[in-house]
């Protein structure tokens, strides 16, 4: 059974119309009845049953669609492992992710991808994670590690690889933070608050903010969670970051965790592409490499 064979016999078996299959898979009508009937010939038995008004599927028959299917699926299988042995993984691939991203998690991903495709190219960018879906979208990078959004546009694949806790953290130097934050019961509409421009850390502070009925006192907004940490070891306020960002910070021993009777939902951190080019092999062998599956997520 040669592959053509293996889609035709498939197709007649969800249609179990003779005409339909031999118009949508471009096959005269004899040509596919003497497939089938080869087939039926070399298996030693009768696969459809079939009168003038109707085509149905035998015993046999609905056992050998299973085998059909693991035929073409192994067979598509093989040619992506060959595909990515072959020289289509040259070429550049343009990543974006926030600094601490770059040294957090990016590096295990290249160093597979590395093994993999070695002589393909890394071109990274830095910057807020709030842009890296534009990044994307726009056509301004191939691939990036992103939070998960709360409305994920259509064309746009994620895949999941990690979990980032976030914290509310303050500044361990005197000053007049800590002197709010040291009161007997703290007074949170006059607490300094350094909050995103925007993004998915922006909505969940929001949240917890709605939640204690606080009128927030903002003395900056800040892109990238990074300077925002710098901000509070300087004693400028109180913000919300991720918690790879501040154990991967310089200045993470001026800063520390407020102990809260809330939980902010965790960062889905990902990698995402746009869908249409799942199919190309050099993005495809980063995406299974990084996800640790087929490139199917969306």
């Amino acid at each position: 059974m040669d592959i053509r064979s293996a889609q035709l016999y498939l197709h007649l078996a969800s249609s179990l119309n003779f005409t339909k299959t031999s118009e949508q898979l471009y096959v005269s009508p004899s040509t596919l009845t003497r497939i089938i009937q080869r087939l039926e010939e070399d298996l030693g038995v009768q696969l459809f049953s079939r009168d003038k008004r109707s085509v149905r599927l035998t015993p046999a028959g609905v056992r050998f669609v299973q085998f059909v299917k693991q035929y073409l699926a192994d067979w598509h299988q093989l040619q992506v492992d060959l595909s990515l042995t072959s020289d289509a993984l040259l070429g550049e691939i343009r990543l974006f992710c926030t600094v601490t991203a770059s040294y957090s998690h990016l590096p295990a991903i290249l160093d597979k991808f590395r093994l993999l495709c070695p002589k393909a190219e890394i071109s990274l960018t830095t910057g807020d994670a709030a842009l890296a879906l534009e990044k994307v979208k726009n056509d301004e990078a191939d691939i990036a590690l992103a939070v998960y959004p709360p409305n994920l546009p259509l064309n746009i694949a994620f895949a999941s690889i990690a979990k980032l806790p976030l914290q509310l953290i303050a500044p361990v130097i005197p000053c007049k933070v800590n002197d709010l934050l040291n009161e007997a019961v703290p007074d949170w509409d006059k607490i300094p608050l350094i909050v995103p421009e925007h993004g998915p850390a922006r909505s969940r502070l929001d949240a917890w903010l709605k939640h204690q009925g606080i009128t927030p006192n903002i003395v900056a907004k800040v892109e990238g969670h990074e300077a925002m940490v710098s901000m509070v070891a300087l004693g400028t306020g109180v913000a919300i970051a991720p918690d790879p960002v501040v154990q991967h910070s310089p200045v993470r021993d001026r800063v520390r965790v407020l102990a809260l009777d809330y939980q902010f939902a965790p960062f889905d951190l990902g990698i995402c592409m746009q869908s249409k080019r799942l199919h190309e092999p050099l993005m495809r062998a980063f995406w299974q490499v990084a996800s640790g599956g087929p490139a199917l997520q969306q």
